[in-house]
């Protein structure tokens, strides 16, 4: 399979959140008022405006030791991207995907979803946000302008740690599966999340609960579901669960 990927070692991860802050000062996104509620994430949650979070989760290893697994979030660039299907039920074109690097891209033309769905009826990772005075919707594009040029995506160039990597999908997984390896000797229940069905691959050292609840894709119950039985006649529970693998609720 071609395109692009990204390979995101979260046990190499700081929270420095260069990645978060290069994401907004390429895409000129606003900062958000936020007010301080106890955590050191900021702001709590993704929005129109922040479409890049590093998350901070509080954990405890066996020994009740704390200790803190930190997950940038983005989308994931679906290979076969749902939020596409659904959102185009609504607004033709208003999601597309690019043909060389597989990036999925939220259109102007997002408006015309509105609020007709939710993130979480839209996305299985639960990540696109809606401007609630526009109905636009938004989120991570894979800096599409950025790696037409030959430039790495933001986040990833501005990565301090190793962890943010980009680049073509078949080197990304071998990348992510040598990594991989070499993480178990010390952490033999690392893994690799969704590998198959994503264009972000992220290595993890924690359980999915102590990371962030989006961090494997969940179609459970969704409009998303529910929708695309209803507007295209086809049932896509079986399709999706078995699209995002054996750990997606189906």
């Amino acid at each position: 399979m071609s395109g692009k990927s990204f390979f995101v070692d979260l046990s190499l991860c700081t929270a420095c959140r260069g990645c978060q802050v290069a994401c907004k000062q390429w895409k000129n996104l606003p900062a958000e008022k936020t007010r301080n509620v106890g955590s050191h994430q900021n702001p709590q949650d993704l929005s129109f405006q922040t479409i890049r979070l590093v998350r901070f989760h509080e954990a405890h290893d066996a020994n009740g030791k704390l200790q803190w697994n930190f997950f940038p979030e983005q989308c994931r660039h679906c290979i076969e991207p749902p939020c596409k299907y659904i959102g185009n039920m609504y607004s033709d074109q208003g999601v597309e995907q690019d043909a060389q690097t597989g990036a999925v891209v939220m259109t102007s033309r997002t408006t015309a979803i509105g609020d007709t769905v939710t993130s979480e009826e839209l996305c299985p990772y639960n990540v696109p946000r809606m401007d609630e005075k526009t109905g636009q919707w938004s989120k991570c594009d894979m800096c599409l302008d950025r790696v037409q040029s030959g430039r790495l995506p933001a986040c990833v160039q501005s990565c301090p740690s190793g962890t943010m990597n980009f680049g073509n999908r078949e080197d990304m997984i071998a990348l992510a599966e040598k990594r991989l390896k070499e993480v178990q000797k010390t952490n033999p229940d690392a893994y690799l999340a969704d590998p198959e069905s994503v264009r972000v691959i992220y290595l993890c050292t924690a359980q999915p609960e102590d990371y962030n609840g989006n961090l494997l894709a969940s179609v459970d119950g969704s409009k998303m579901v529910r929708t695309a039985q209803g507007k295209s006649g086809v049932n896509r529970r079986n399709l999706l669960a078995g699209r995002f693998g054996s750990k997606a609720k189906a």
